[in-house]
């Protein structure tokens, strides 16, 4: 009976010492932006760089922890090492992760509506809003992230106009049918900044909260 208690307790203590390496890799913002950005799809080190506003020297220890942790892998294109996440499942984690976050934490709330009530009169859809208007032909989505991001999957049906280049398709956007816009989920700001611009023009539109990654869960629980 001794030695299996003993034997118990050494099980559970190195469980619960290799779970402890995922708890201890996330224990930064700077590691959990990163995945968050990587969870739009793959990225070179300088692109990385770009979007965190980080040193190289900073991105890449970080992208080492997260390496070392196996929550990414990366691979090499011609002199630009490229990381993605590791597994679709770490994509689940980090929504199911936000949610509690945003549910425990009440500053998390906070802290978005703060900032979101700095745009006038935004209106924002639900899931089963933007499906029907999509079926009835309605309304044209815009997907506002980098382009890369929208290559690397993206919502049916979306049309890529980053939100860099979306003063540059004005003109061509049709002003008798509604727009929404999406970007990388509940705490991007591309989707608000997008749907203030396109509402200062003139257009009737939205901002849509969710991401690709929250889509394609909406749509696996309604089948």
């Amino acid at each position: 009976m001794a030695i299996s208690c003993i034997s118990a307790r050494a099980f559970k203590d190195e469980l619960y010492q290799q779970f402890a390496r995922i708890g201890k890799c996330l224990a930064s913002e700077k590691r959990l932006e990163l995945l968050s950005l990587l969870s739009q799809g793959p990225k070179s080190v300088e692109k990385l760089v770009e979007s965190t506003n980080m040193s190289f020297a900073n991105v890449s220890r970080h992208l080492q922890v997260l390496n070392d942790a196996r929550l990414v892998k990366y691979s090499k294109k011609g002199t630009y090492v490229i990381y993605e996440l590791a597994d679709p499942s770490v994509s689940d984690f980090l929504l199911s992760f936000w949610r509690i976050c945003e549910n425990q934490l009440a500053d998390v709330k906070r802290i978005k509506d703060e900032f979101l009530n700095h745009f006038d009169h935004l209106q924002t859809l639900t899931m089963d809003e933007l499906l029907d208007k999509l079926e009835s032909g309605t309304i044209v989505l815009l997907d506002v992230r980098p382009r890369e991001e929208f290559e690397a999957g993206h919502i049916e049906g979306a049309i890529s106009v980053p939100i860099d280049e979306l003063d540059q398709h004005l003109q061509s956007l049709p002003r008798d049918i509604e727009i929404a816009a999406y970007c990388r989920g509940p705490y991007c700001v591309y989707a608000a900044q997008a749907a203030q611009r396109l509402r200062n023009e003139g257009f009737i539109a939205y901002r849509l909260e969710e991401g690709v990654h929250e889509w394609r869960q909406y749509n696996k629980q309604r089948h």
